[in-house]
């Protein structure tokens, strides 16, 4: 790992590089959500400019729900020429159930923006296997001009948990297990009862498929994040940390808050 450091005044955050990663440490998480939103504004407001048109992919997950406000307020896009995707959805769970990440989207950014398209991953399809190579055909249907995600726990982008991911996967979509910890941070945050009600399997996006994104904004705050980013930006790239991919991806940004830094040597 290598490491520079830099202070930036005008955005309130540090900046400093580890590998070919960008790492901006801002002030607080309020910071954090308005500069993501920001950063995300501007390259999807350049983009239509030079291209008329936009793919995104957008995240989930509390983490997200501050900075996905604030893009939505700032303005000034043309949802109507933007089409959007999601990174996974339970295995089995319906479009209404109150943890889907599909409700989550439609009530957090479509019903808001009104998208050209929101292209849903369907967890309770009948054949789940040809739902991932349907999405995966409308994933590579274009360019991903934008990805914007979080880090779990245990480190994982997407559901690409420790134990199945893998840096270099051949798919764009696949059904995955989801481990122990992955399961205990969804109860931590209010979306099951308990670690039984948690469905075991997911649809996910790869890692190959969200770091194929012409543009990577990763948000990762709060103090129960930190020992994943110590482990992303100190120990080695490899699945036992699948966030660490993204040290080999320059076109990345991850912003952090003093919590989830605060592991950093």
């Amino acid at each position: 790992m290598s490491a520079t450091l830099a202070s930036s005044p005008t955005d309130s955050a540090e900046r400093f590089q580890v590998d070919q990663l960008s790492v901006r440490l801002c002030v607080d998480r309020p910071t954090l959500a308005r500069e993501a939103a920001r950063m995300a504004h501007d390259h999807l407001a350049e983009t239509l400019r030079r291209q008329g048109h936009a793919a995104v992919i957008l995240a989930t997950g509390n983490s997200q729900i501050q900075f996905l406000d604030e893009l939505v307020k700032l303005g000034g896009i043309d949802w109507s020429v933007v089409t959007l995707f999601h990174m996974d959805e339970y295995l089995g769970i319906s479009a209404n159930h109150a943890a889907s990440f599909r409700r989550y989207m439609r009530e957090k950014v479509e019903s808001r923006v009104r998208p050209k398209a929101f292209h849903y991953l369907a967890g309770d399809a009948a054949q789940p296997i040809q739902e991932c190579e349907r999405y995966s055909g409308l994933l590579g249907a274009q360019p991903i001009d934008l990805c914007c995600m979080g880090v779990g726990e245990n480190g994982h982008i997407a559901f690409n948990d420790p134990p199945v991911a893998d840096l270099n996967d051949p798919l764009r979509v696949k059904i995955v297990q989801l481990d122990h910890e992955c399961r205990m941070q969804q109860v931590g945050e209010g979306h099951f009862p308990s670690l039984e009600a948690v469905p075991q399997y997911a649809l996910t996006l790869t890692i190959t498929a969200l770091c194929s994104a012409r543009r990577i904004i990763c948000i990762c705050p709060e103090t129960r994040k930190a020992k994943a980013v110590k482990a992303m930006l100190e120990g080695p790239i490899g699945a036992a940390c699948p966030a660490s991919a993204l040290r080999r991806q320059p076109q990345a940004t991850l912003l952090l808050d003093p919590e989830s830094a605060s592991l950093l040597s």
